[in-house]
């Protein structure tokens, strides 16, 4: 098994810096994981205080291993806004903590059969696309941002740019902050910023506990939100190996892909158990690691502290909501593409031999599936859900690997069968 450690800045870091580097982490989920509450009906302070919570939970149960950020899931979005309008925000919660107890059973399963099966059906020709498919499938979310403004767009993503190639010191491990800020200060000096956003952040009081509420068990409510924990499975399986890529270490193996699930689930039982949204691995944070080469799981943590704060300070959440879109998506433009980016390496890394049918068949039907906006619906407790973007790249490429007969040496220079994976 190759294994490519990138290079990263040594540890440990000054904790000026490393506060800084926290803080980066904390704006770069904020937008999204303000955006699900907002769609379902929920509340955005309890979704920033869970994910907080949720990711010191996964630090604590992994040991400090995996440098991931827990922040609120999409895939959840559909069911939960259902269950929230016909029965209430507290069934939702009992539907939420229900497909966290799913991640329990399928932890579970992996300690029975191993990770060594799951990870014959998920070679570099499948999770390289799929994490290709992560990036891009993200990609109209930043252009739509960037839309919105594209002159804050472009100087954000050059002040990013300039402070990761040409910056010294702090400013060069935090790109993503640097560009923020300086979009953020061009915005203010143009009068791009809402004026009721300003005058919202302005009478909002600095410090408030978020409106926590305790989750309802009703079973229509667990029957319709908790299946959808069988495709966040996939989801989570595939964000711990673009994480281990950016990283350079096999965190499948390592602290191993039972105890991810057992902490990831852990995670969204706690933040639907606040009232919040279910918590999942955020690729917004990972692109973070990418950018900065800075993999120290004690920057997340602290990352998971500010949002914490955040979410007890109307003030501060106001002020970070009144980010105009152009800023975040300068931002997000460099965040989603360096993910990709990821699955790109992942691909020659391994060395995938594109000469061979097989190869080029899987992989393209990976890519038209999960980018083309193709959509499988799923009957689930009276209600359709879609299976469509990563979940259904990686069922596709799973089941093409497994059904399509295998070529000889179809790794370049490897014997055919050979881990090149992470």
């Amino acid at each position: 098994m190759t294994q490519t450690v990138p290079p990263a800045v040594p540890s440990p870091l000054p904790p000026a810096r490393r506060l800084m580097l926290g803080l980066q982490h904390s704006v770069a989920m904020f937008g999204a994981t303000v955006l699900v509450p907002i769609l379902v009906g929920l509340s955005p302070s309890v979704a920033l205080f869970g994910a907080g919570v949720a990711t010191l939970l996964f630090h604590l149960l992994t040991r400090g291993q995996v440098p991931i950020f827990l922040g609120s899931s999409f895939a959840f979005i559909a069911p939960t806004a259902l269950v929230v309008k016909e029965f209430g925000p507290a069934a939702a919660g009992g539907g939420l903590v229900a497909a966290g107890a799913m991640y329990l059973l399928f932890s579970g399963l992996v300690q029975v059969f191993g990770t060594g099966r799951l990870l014959k059906v998920f070679p570099p020709v499948v999770t390289g696309p799929v994490i290709i498919v992560i990036g891009l499938g993200l990609s109209s979310v930043a252009v739509n941002q960037a839309k919105e403004g594209w002159g804050l767009a472009l100087v954000t993503l050059a002040a990013a740019v300039v402070a990761s190639l040409w910056g010294r010191g702090l400013f060069r491990m935090i790109p993503i902050l640097v560009g923020v800020v300086t979009g953020y200060l061009v915005a203010l000096a143009t009068g791009q910023v809402s004026r009721e956003a300003l005058d919202a952040a302005a009478a909002a009081p600095l410090l408030g506990l978020p409106d926590f509420h305790a989750p309802a068990f009703d079973w229509r409510a667990v029957a319709i939100i908790a299946p959808v924990a069988v495709v966040t499975f996939i989801e989570h399986v595939g964000d711990v190996i673009v994480n281990g890529r950016v990283v350079g270490k096999n965190f499948l193996e390592n602290p191993g892909l039972s105890r991810t699930l057992f902490a990831d689930g852990i995670a969204n039982m706690s933040s639907a158990a606040l009232g919040g949204p279910a918590a999942t691995t955020y690729a917004e944070n990972t692109g973070v690691l990418a950018l900065t080469r800075v993999y120290d799981p004690r920057v997340l943590q602290i990352g998971a502290v500010f949002a914490i704060l955040f979410g007890c300070s109307p003030k501060l959440a106001a002020l970070l909501k009144s980010l105009p879109q152009g800023v975040l998506g300068g931002v997000s433009i460099l965040l989603f593409g360096m993910i990709a980016s990821v699955g790109i390496r992942t691909l020659a890394e391994a060395r995938i031999d594109f000469a061979h049918s097989r190869n080029l068949i899987i992989v393209s039907l990976i890519l038209v599936l999960g980018l083309g906006g193709a959509s499988f619906p799923i009957s689930v407790g009276g209600t359709t859900l879609n299976l469509s973007g990563m979940a259904l790249a990686a069922l596709v490429g799973i089941v093409a690997n497994l059904i399509l007969p295998r070529q000889h040496q179809e790794v370049a220079g490897e014997p055919e069968g050979r881990d090149v994976s992470v």
